[in-house]
């Protein structure tokens, strides 16, 4: 996405001469001629650098004014939660000037008149650096959810003896392989042991069912510029970008055989090369990965390599399933109330003793996923504050999600093939969830895997379904 650059001065000249010059190299250009101006556009306009003269008319050498914006873009970054980036100008050699601008947040400096290739590159490096700070705050934001999540939280042994585990695990750097039924919290556990872990790198997830054959070792390796038909530009593989971190590989199950052999050269020996390139890389992150399926079936039927099941499964550890801690339940709901009544601006709403005692006995196929939709199905189609058992029951009408579906259920359906009648089936799941996979499996009553194979067999793009939503 080509950055957007805010130049502050006010000299129009000066601001036509960076225009000209910023534009030659893709930037998209605004301008203010003064502070005041700048920080109005800031909540008008999405900016990703400001270039910062620090020196106005109203003071022309104390650099007051610009320190002042200084001062007020560090507010806004922080209250917005934004990484924007500036660069301090001045036509003054003022050293202490220069101190003070960076103390106040400046990413750098450049003396006017400036030399066309050094602003280019400072630009460049300083734009840079703010898209690794922002995907930095990303993560930070995400480690954060995830130390709120509630599924850390139990007064069930079972889960207090998975917990104590998993903390036990994370200090490590081993290898581990998460598994349990869909929807209890596999991806969100992977993320804490990356974050409770002393690695310096990223957290890198990759669902492995959502990867087609074709494409699988650029994905997983990179490719470089001209590898193939389409590939205009070189790719970071994920294995390049989880290094120093942790690569966690979601349905790993759903590796295809022929791909198998590939990931396991790379988890032996770290090395690997980019599609078209013949330098091997070297890359050794740790290995997180997660599965619904039996691998002891899998490796009987064939497909799935026995070598490659040990290099993972370092630990082994089995996330419970709802039904296993329902002394949770009542606390989880409540969480899960909470945390979508603050989504969709809904007073807090209170659950009935014979409301725990209610959600206590459900099952939950579905688990943690299960009771979050249906917590918020609740905020949403129900106006009272205190929560009844015959409200939940109500809205978990197992009906209910599938009802989109079934529409013309007494309808005569024209004669078709089972491939278009599923062809049909998953269009229209993925209109009803817009363009959602997870919600549209679980409407089909697939596995996400099982959803993603069918996808990719009738080359149906879930992200189409998102576009015609207006979510992307």
């Amino acid at each position: 996405m080509t950055a957007t650059i805010l130049i502050i001065d006010d000299k129009p000249d000066v601001r036509l001469s960076a225009r000209f010059l910023l534009s030659n190299y893709g930037y998209q250009i605004e301008e203010a001629d003064s502070p005041a101006i700048g920080l109005a556009r800031l909540a008008q306009k999405s900016v990703d650098l400001v270039l910062l003269d620090m020196n106005f008319a109203l003071d022309t050498t104390s650099g007051a004014e610009g320190l002042y914006f200084l001062d007020k873009l560090a507010a806004f970054n922080e209250s917005n939660g934004t990484c924007i980036a500036a660069i301090a100008m001045t036509a003054w050699a003022n050293t202490e000037l220069i101190v003070q601008a960076l103390h106040k947040g400046a990413s750098d400096f450049i003396e006017k008149p400036w030399d066309n290739k050094r602003l280019v590159q400072i630009i460049d490096n300083t734009t840079k650096v703010s898209k690794l700070k922002r995907s930095n705050l990303a993560l930070e934001q995400q480690l954060q959810d995830a130390q709120d999540e509630v599924w850390l939280n139990s007064q069930s042994p079972v889960m207090q003896a998975f917990l104590s585990q998993l903390e036990r695990v994370a200090k490590t750097q081993a290898n581990v392989l998460l598994i349990g039924e869909n929807g209890t919290g596999k991806s969100s556990f992977a993320q804490y042991l990356h974050q409770q872990s002393s690695s310096h790198g990223a957290f890198v997830s990759v669902n492995m069912a959502a990867i087609t054959e074709t494409l699988f070792e650029s994905e997983m390796f990179g490719h470089v510029k001209g590898a193939f038909t389409g590939a205009d530009k070189a790719r970071i593989g994920r294995f390049e970008l989880a290094r120093e971190g942790t690569l966690f590989l979601d349905e790993v199950a759903a590796t295809p055989i022929s791909q198998q052999a590939k990931l396991l050269r790379v988890l032996e020996s770290g090395e690997f090369e980019k599609v078209g390139s013949s330098h091997t890389m070297t890359a050794k992150p740790r290995i997180v990965s997660a599965s619904n399926e039996a691998f002891e079936t899998l490796i009987k039927q064939g497909v799935f390599r026995q070598d490659l099941f040990f290099r993972l499964n370092t630990v082994t550890l089995k996330v419970p399933a709802l039904r296993e801690r329902r002394e949770d339940i009542p606390m989880l709901a409540k969480q899960f109330l909470a945390k979508h009544g603050q989504t969709h601006g809904v007073p807090k709403k209170q659950l009935s003793s014979d409301a725990e005692r209610y959600l206590s006995a459900q099952n939950f196929a579905g688990n943690l996923r299960e009771l979050s939709q249906l917590m918020e199905r609740l905020v949403i189609l129900t106006s009272d504050i205190h929560v009844t058992p015959d409200m939940i029951a109500q809205v978990q009408n197992p009906n209910s999600a599938a009802a989109p579906l079934c529409k013309s259920a007494h309808a005569e359906l024209p004669l078709m093939t089972i491939d278009e009648a599923e062809q049909q089936l998953l269009k229209l799941a993925l209109t009803n969830t817009n363009g959602n996979t997870e919600n549209a499996a679980t409407i089909l009553g697939l596995s996400k895997s099982a959803i993603y194979r069918r996808l990719e067999k009738y080359q149906i793009v879930a992200k189409d379904f998102q576009q015609k939503a207006g979510i992307l």
